[in-house]
């Protein structure tokens, strides 16, 4: 029986790869994002390429309101999720403390920590009737130490591992597995939404080094699902080679 799999932030980098890579693996997929289009796009590749259900869900993790009204009105065959990929985050800018403006705050708190608990919350009435599942949080090595003007992004990746650690506790009792993921550095669209669109300095943040793809790291997220009932991996950091943590790196040149 194929597996069903939700994943957030779908639309592009970690999302877009995570969909791919179950979906080759035949599972059927509920891809969410906020660019409707992106997600028909992908929907269609999906189907096409590797002949899986797919269902696309348009809404912002940002929004309670509109987290709640996706998950409560999925069809009862899409309600049998069995992997819940809390995938949906991002950086804005790189300040220090006493200039980062309080809105960039305010949308990575709202989207790398409310947007998780909202989704959970959502999701996981569907496993605890089942007494199965398994929740894989995406966290950064930015949850494990702080780095020059990192400032609330790694606040809000502490808090997601914090709170990955809380699920993992709390939610024993339903035999639900929960994993944490944290990627360092990876190519992806993350800094040139970190750095608003400006190309030139979201490259540079890569030069010098082979960084992780967001192949890569779907290839890890797969792996930890293929384990045994009776195994979890609990907590993972992924790095590239070039990278010891995030603050050290060796670039060539």
């Amino acid at each position: 029986m194929r597996k069903t799999v939700l994943i957030t932030g779908a639309t592009s980098g970690f999302g877009k790869a995570f969909a791919q890579k179950f979906a080759a693996n035949n599972c059927n997929v509920i891809i969410t994002g906020r660019r409707a289009e992106r997600l028909q796009a992908l929907q269609q590749e999906l189907e096409t390429t590797h002949q899986v259900q797919v269902l696309p869900l348009v809404f912002d993790v940002q929004d309670k309101k509109a987290v709640d009204e996706a998950i409560g009105s999925l069809p009862e065959t899409w309600r049998n999720i069995d992997v819940l990929i809390n995938n949906a985050g991002l950086a804005l800018g790189r300040d220090y403390f006493d200039e980062a403006p309080m809105e960039d705050w305010e949308t990575m708190i709202d989207t790398n920590v409310k947007g998780l608990l909202y989704v959970s919350k959502a999701v996981i009435p569907f496993m605890t009737a089942r007494k199965q599942g398994h929740i894989i949080n995406l966290g950064s090595v930015a949850g494990k130490e702080v780095y020059e003007k990192g400032n609330v992004y790694c606040a809000t990746k502490y808090a997601v591992n914090a709170l990955t650690q809380s699920m993992r506790i709390d939610l024993l009792r339903h035999k639900i597995k929960v994993t944490a993921i944290h990627p360092g550095a990876a190519e992806t669209e993350f800094s040139t939404v970190r750095f608003k669109g400006n190309e030139e300095v979201a490259g540079k943040v890569y030069e010098g080094f082979e960084p992780l793809s967001a192949e890569d790291v779907a290839d890890i997220v797969w792996y930890t699902t293929t384990l045994p009932a009776h195994v979890c991996i609990n907590d993972l950091v992924v790095t590239c080679t070039a990278q010891a943590n995030a603050i050290y790196f060796h670039k060539e040149g």
